[in-house]
């Protein structure tokens, strides 16, 4: 047990505000993105820079801490807080440079990739993020990190060109590709294992206006408009990246959209997206010309934070007619109307031409990734769209390539043995524990999508 003055004197050397259980303010730094999260830790220390988080890591480390890391708190398994033990919360550090001469941009974990776009479009240029703008740089870049632009520039993590962070032990390290590059290709799909990242700093690229928008198509028509996405999705060019889900507009009505961003020249982009406007009958054409923020946020409006979310996800081999079948049969029956069924084709073009051993980022020949979503307002409701989701996805398993994208991973409980090493292939994984044993043997940072090391970690005391 750690002493109330112990605590204190804890809380008092920290330069960011603390909270604890009863306290104001406590409630609602807990809570995270996903609505289906319930946890209370025993302390949450809002870092104001490194020292703070030096002096997180080597408090939890001491006492034997149960410790979670909060960026962006977007995680589908709300691995950003954790009951009874330490959240080290980064959600403030938000301090971003950019140099417009060498296209580079330094930014801290606490930031959303809606708050990194807007200090870089100001000099028209981005690098790959997440497609929901209150994502958090640091869990989708550690990830891998796909989005609009993946197709044409690579991963968020291939366009990382170096780190700083925390490791277990409390040492500050930079990673890069000539400086402790072991870690460097470790935390570039690995995830949070290795360390608490406290600055990123990316490739950037010119992008300026985009063509966007979605268009969306009855139902009924849902299969018809699947095989014709298979075809469009074939034939794309880097540029272009989309997305197609079964899901209902906010009125209610079932109906299978098309989100998509091309990143190229507009009048190219406006003779690929010919085909969609003529295949009909249409509900809603919003295909447009738009600033690259506004793609950013084309689907925030469908994922708003506290909603009851339970996600399952897996690489298809392929849009099958037979996978196209069983999507069509479990989305006509959800058991709420924003549960959905998703197939996203962010992959391929300069994701797959990446050296496969470059960075610990598994799969890269993947072409699509399928989620089932079993998302509700009412908690209530939560337990049947869980149900419908987990057997959607096992239905589909059938056109699975048996990877599976590491940031779309729920609570190991709810997963299963095995999915994390799923996430990287049994090569990857191995020289991801080894990674571990190096810089966290006593896997202190193990609120994550968890490489374990091979000795087994002590028990955590609860504060």
């Amino acid at each position: 047990m750690i002493s109330p003055s112990a605590s204190e004197k804890f809380r008092a050397s920290l330069r960011g505000p603390s909270f604890c259980l009863g306290k104001t303010g406590y409630d609602e730094a807990r809570k995270v993105w996903n609505g289906a999260i319930d946890k209370r830790p025993a302390l949450i220390a809002r870092c104001a820079g490194v020292s703070d988080v030096i002096q997180c890591v080597n408090f939890a480390r001491s006492n034997d801490l149960l410790v979670a890391v909060r960026g962006g708190g977007h995680n589908i398994a709300g691995n950003a807080v954790c009951d009874d033990g330490l959240v080290i919360d980064l959600s403030r550090m938000k301090g971003v440079h950019v140099d417009p001469t060498r296209r580079v941009a330094r930014a801290e974990p606490g930031l959303t990739w809606g708050e990194f776009d807007r200090e870089t479009q100001v000099f028209g240029l981005a690098t790959t993020g997440g497609q929901i703008s209150t994502t958090g740089i640091a869990g989708l870049t550690l990830g891998g990190g796909w989005g609009h632009l993946a197709r044409q520039f690579g991963l968020s993590s291939d366009n990382l060109l170096s780190v700083d962070l925390v490791t277990a032990d409390g040492q500050f390290l930079s990673a890069s590709a000539t400086e402790n590059a072991d870690l460097f290709w470790g935390i570039r799909g690995g995830g949070g294992n290795f360390g608490i990242v406290t600055s990123f700093e990316y490739q950037l690229h010119p992008v300026g206006q985009v063509l966007g928008g979605i268009v969306a198509y009855p139902f009924e028509t849902a299969k018809e408009v699947l095989k014709f996405y298979r075809e469009f999705t074939v034939s794309a060019p880097d540029e272009m990246a989309s997305g197609i889900v079964l899901n209902s507009l906010p009125d209610g009505t079932p109906v299978v959209g098309i989100v998509l961003c091309h990143s190229g020249e507009l009048t190219a982009g406006e003779k690929l997206v010919e085909p969609l406007r003529a295949f009909g009958p249409r509900l809603i054409d919003q295909i447009g010309p738009i600033p690259y923020t506004a793609a950013q946020q084309l689907i925030d409006a469908f994922y708003p934070p506290g909603l009851q979310n339970y996600w399952k996800s897996s690489f298809l081999k392929e849009i099958s007619d037979e996978a196209i079948d069983t999507m069509v049969a479990y989305c006509a029956k959800r058991p709420s109307p924003i549960c959905h069924g998703l197939i996203e084709h962010q992959l391929g073009g300069a994701v797959g031409r990446v050296d496969r051993d470059a960075t610990a980022f598994g799969h890269r020949d993947a072409q699509y990734s399928f989620m089932s979503l079993g998302m509700c307002v009412d908690q209530a409701e939560a337990e049947n769209c869980n149900r419908w989701a987990r057997e959607f996805w096992s239905a589909m398993q059938p056109w699975s390539t048996g990877g599976v994208y590491v940031n779309y991973l729920g609570r190991e409980i709810d997963e299963g043995a095995g999915r994390v090493e799923a996430a990287y292939g049994p090569e990857k994984y191995a020289r991801l524990v080894a990674l571990k044993n190096k810089y966290d043997p006593r896997n202190l940072f193990r609120l994550n999508q968890n490489v374990k090391p091979s000795q087994a970690a002590p028990a955590a005391k609860i504060a």
